[in-house]
């Protein structure tokens, strides 16, 4: 699919860049014990659009896949960039699941609101790495071959 003659792919894959680490960095604010009420939503906000917008650039990054034949060392750039959307998947989505838990389950105390903090503080850092590296590794791509 395109719009305007550019693959969805490449015009998606700014929103997942973008709300990535915001999100993120949300999660990690929401570390501070006094912030975590107020940035709730935020946070779950904002990991919706990161999680949205990762699952449609991999559905995106699919059927461009399947539309451009790569090989050689592209083929190989693509397959670390497949490997790496992968677990960004899997680890922005988790980020999401905890996140909304965490904020459904805000007014706990005890073990089980610090526990989920933490896990929401760990999963935003993962998140965080992928979206870099996820990102990196397109880039190495859409500027294959080119010269700086």
């Amino acid at each position: 699919m395109d719009i305007n003659g550019l693959p969805l792919h490449a015009l998606v894959v700014h929103a997942a860049v973008v709300f990535g680490p915001l999100a993120a960095l949300a999660g990690l604010a929401y570390l501070v014990p006094r912030w975590r009420d107020r940035l709730r939503w935020p946070l779950v906000v904002s990991v919706l659009i990161a999680t949205v917008s990762v699952w449609v650039a991999y559905f995106s990054g699919e059927q461009l896949t399947e539309a451009n034949e790569y090989g050689g060392p592209l083929a190989a750039l693509v397959e670390t960039h497949e490997e790496r959307a992968g677990m960004l998947r899997i680890s922005v989505t988790a980020f999401a699941l905890v996140s909304f838990v965490a904020a459904w389950l805000h007014t706990r105390s005890g073990p089980t609101r610090l526990a989920l903090a933490g896990l929401v503080g760990v999963l935003a850092i993962v998140t965080a790495v992928y979206t870099v590296l996820v990102g990196d590794a397109g880039a190495q791509i859409a500027w294959y071959g080119t010269t700086a």
